[in-house]
Parts: C-alpha cells; structure tokens; sequence
C-alpha cells in the first residue's frame, strides 16, 4: 500500500503457518515454550553467533584495530554515553591499551566514572581490567586513517540493519502470528496505538498511515498521569485493541500502562525488539524484530516495517472497506491539491 492511499489493499493468499501456537483457556495464545503471545521470532541472530552480523557484513579488513574493537562492543547493549565512549576507543584503536580512564573520558566528552560503568557494562570489574583486554587483541595491527575508521562505523551499522530485516523477513514467512495479531485489532474502534520514548517515532508513524484505512486511531506517545485517563477515554468511546511498540530501553510508563489497558480488558498487541522485553507478559501477542545499537542510538527500521506488515494484514482482513477509504482520501486530496504530483 502506497503513502497516502496511492495502491489498492493486496489480498493474496497467504502461505500455511509452519509452526503453531495454542490457546490457553483465558484466550491468551502462547507458544510451544510457554512465552506469553504470539511470538513472531526469537531475538535476532547471526550464524557467526554475533548479536546481529556486523563482523560478517563488514568488508572492511578484517584483522583492522577499529574491526577488533567492534567486535567486542557489539554484542552487548549499551547506553547513549556508553556507545559513545565504545566509538571514542575505535577511534583511537591503535592508542586505545594504553589510555587512562581520565583520558578516555576527556576524549570522549564524558566524566570518569562514566567510563567505569562502561567497563562494568562490558562484564569487566572495571576499567584496567578491560584495559588489560584490549592489550590482548594487538589493536596497533597497521594505523588506519579517519575515513577508514569511520567507514568501519557506518558500514556497521547498515549492514547490522540488514542483518535485522533479512531475519524479519525469515520470519514472516510464516505468517500465522501477524495475521493473528492483526485479528486482534482490526475491529477495535478506536484503535489505540502506544508508544512512549524510542517507542514514539514507530508508533506516530503507525497511526498516520493507519488513519487512511481505519475509522479512528488514536496514538498515546507521551506519559504522565493523563496517559491512564486516555485510556480510560478510550475504552468508554468503544476501544477494544491496543497496539504496543516496546523498544529498549523500555519505560516504566509503558509497563504501567499497559497493566492498566489489560484491566480495561483491552486486547494488546505488542511489537518488541525480542520475546523477553517487558511488555510481553502484559501482552496477548508478541511479533518481534531486532533494532541494531551500532550507532549512539538504535536503529528502529526493523519494527517500523513490522508496523506496516501488520497494518496490511489488518487492511487484507476487510479490503473492501480498507480500499474505500483510502480512495475516499485520494478524492478529497485531489481536490484539497494536497500534493505536488
């Protein structure tokens, strides 16, 4: 489906489910595990047993300083200041062993302490114990130039992303799960779509391509005590779904509120970077795609196609009325000349 209405709704047969999922008496749907929801797939995973497939992806040269450090930082979730000072050390790899904390942190924009916690983030008792682990790789392999450095980073980071939708993709060729999550839904007048913190850009977006197909959405992305009263608004108008992004790091809001939308015996739905993610055993069911943490803030490109996977699932469950909507907004655009071409 187009932007803005410009394709009809697809309604292709859709291949059998490969795996199943049981039902429990409560109507919660769980898998062969016992995890509460549906599940789309498991955390993302690369043959190579990395987080998320850099060090394959990379064509960069494999034995360069600034790779060895990636490498190690990459499989483990790091804070904004914490992604900072990893990308501070590969870019100064060759010099990296020898670094004090003071140092690393000056270099970096960061207090000292921050590089401690750092360290401990790494599974190390502080930072000369990481320090000693970094003089175990022979990091000064050859002196690598800046755009080297940086090509490292930033070619990373892609094809980290690439890594993340070529597993979703994986995924959704069963598409039991989405077409079930997406019954969960379809009916819900209004459907509420939350989202607070990273979980806000994914669900905004949602609710504005949403809104083209469905009567009415409303999107909840801020917190604060009046986020349990729209839900209460909500409910009362005739909401009966919710669609939850629950990306790291996880909001207590979101939990909360997602407590309070199950004892208004709302049906929630959940797109989250993994199984375990907090909002799962608040959730009837559970599709999964990664975000990549290459970069100083996650890469949400994954579960913002997952969005609209669903949202198509959901058109494909009443196409008739889905298209007549969206040709009911065609109609006024043009007469509005809401756009160029």
């Amino acid at each position: 489906m187009a932007e803005d209405g410009g394709a009809g709704v697809h309604t292709d047969a859709r291949a059998d489910a490969r795996t199943g999922t049981s039902t429990d008496p409560t109507g919660t749907s769980t898998d062969p595990a016992g995890t509460p929801g549906d599940t789309l797939s498991d955390t993302p995973t690369h043959p190579d047993g990395t987080a998320n497939g850099l060090r394959a992806g990379l064509d960069a040269p494999a034995e360069s300083p600034s790779s060895r450090l990636l490498a190690l930082f990459e499989e483990h979730r790091l804070t904004p200041t914490q992604r900072r000072i990893a990308h501070c050390l590969v870019r100064h790899a060759g010099e990296a062993p020898y670094l004090s904390s003071v140092e690393v942190a000056a270099l970096a924009g960061v207090s000292q302490p921050s590089v401690t916690r750092f360290a401990v983030a790494l599974g190390f008792d502080g930072y000369p114990a990481l320090r000693a682990r970094l003089r175990t790789l022979g990091l000064p392999v050859r002196t690598e130039t800046e755009a080297e450095v940086h090509r490292n980073e930033y070619v990373g980071a892609v094809h980290a992303e690439i890594t993340n939708l070529t597993r979703l993709a994986e995924t959704l060729a069963d598409p039991g799960p989405v077409g079930r999550a997406a019954a969960l839904l379809a009916d819900s007048r209004p459907l509420v779509v939350l989202g607070l913190r990273t979980g806000m850009a994914p669900a905004r977006s949602f609710g504005y391509f949403a809104a083209k197909v469905l009567p009415e959405v409303r999107v909840l992305d801020e917190g604060g005590s009046l986020l349990g009263d729209r839900l209460d608004q909500a409910r009362a108008a005739g909401a009966t779904g919710l669609l939850c992004f629950a990306l790291p790091r996880y909001p207590r809001e979101l939990t909360d509120a997602l407590r309070t939308a199950k004892d208004l015996g709302l049906r929630v739905v959940t797109i989250a970077d993994g199984p375990f993610a907090p909002a799962a055993a608040l959730s009837d069911a559970v599709l999964v795609a990664g975000v990549s943490g290459q970069l100083v803030f996650d890469s949400c490109g994954a579960p913002m196609l997952l969005g609209q996977v669903l949202l198509q699932a959901m058109c494909d469950i009443t196409p008739g009325r889905a298209q007549a909507r969206l040709e009911e907004f065609d109609r006024l655009a043009m007469e509005r000349g809401l756009f160029e071409a």
